[in-house]
């Protein structure tokens, strides 16, 4: 079983492999799939289908793009491992291991809306070493390697400076599961008041990248898998702000904190007292 690969791993954890060369890799593939996804959509009609539940959607579109990035991983890269959303599962043998989300934000895509992503990363023996998330509709790339920063269109980027709760404007989703959801719902009224607003753009990547770039002060969510957030973790940790689980541990999918380094212990203990 491969591992989550978030990890707040120390610089120099990675493997022999060249972390630039795996960054610009994770780069063109997701601007490629991603592209491919966009130009699905504007040409053709949609299949749609659903997943884990009646409003988890799935198109032909998220699995074509998949395919088409798991078919340059194996030509570029034949003895890594394959982990993605729409059934890519693939025993590597190197030690590396790809996470994909072709499309993040499955959702808005059906409807039309921009906010969706295409997000790739790699890590080695569980921590993340590379990643990159594609904004097909704004033409945006996020990337960020290990020890090397995050860029937002090769531009550096870093995550606010808010240090203060009440005025920071918090991103956060909700789960695909109406039973979770409604307890995800009845956490944030209690957390609203308490903060500037909450932000949802419906995809976790997107939520992330948002706060690497100060576009938001903060990001948690329950729940994802390790597809949805892996790049997107590696870029707002690289770009200043500190990420952990809803206790202040490592990050993990299954519930995840991503805020600027002045509200972050102030928003784990909110978060605590707002769960039902």
């Amino acid at each position: 079983m491969t591992r989550s690969p978030i990890e707040n791993s120390p610089v120099g954890s990675a493997g022999p492999d060249d972390p630039d060369d795996l960054l610009a890799l994770a780069a063109r593939l997701a601007r490629e799939a991603g592209t491919l996804a966009l130009g699905g959509r504007r040409g053709s009609l949609l299949e749609r289908h659903t997943k884990s539940s009646t409003t988890d959607l799935v198109t032909q579109h998220d699995r074509a793009a998949e395919a088409l990035i798991v078919e340059r991983i194996v030509a570029e890269r034949p003895t890594d491992a394959i982990v993605g959303e729409e059934g890519a599962a693939r025993e590597g043998t190197s030690g590396y291991a790809w996470y994909l989300d072709p499309i993040d934000g499955t959702t808005n895509f059906v409807y039309d809306l921009p906010a969706w992503t295409t997000s790739v990363a790699v890590a080695h023996h569980g921590t993340t070493v590379a990643g990159a998330v594609y904004v097909p509709v704004a033409d945006e790339l996020y990337a960020a390697r290990l020890g090397g920063g995050a860029t937002l269109d090769g531009a550096p980027i870093e995550c606010s400076g808010e240090f203060d709760l009440s005025l920071a404007l918090v991103a956060t989703g909700f789960s695909y599961q109406r039973v979770l959801r409604a307890e995800q719902a009845a956490s944030i009224t209690r957390l609203i008041a308490e903060i500037r607003d909450i932000r949802r753009s419906g995809s976790a990547a997107l939520d992330l990248c948002w706060t690497a770039a100060g576009r938001v002060d903060a990001y948690f969510e329950a729940h994802l898998n390790s597809w949805d957030a892996a790049a997107g973790e590696l870029i707002a940790r690289e770009a200043g702000c500190l990420t952990s689980d809803f206790d202040g541990g490592p990050a993990d999918p299954s519930n995840i904190v991503a805020a600027t380094p002045g509200i972050h212990a102030a928003l784990i203990e909110l978060i605590g007292r707002s769960r039902p």
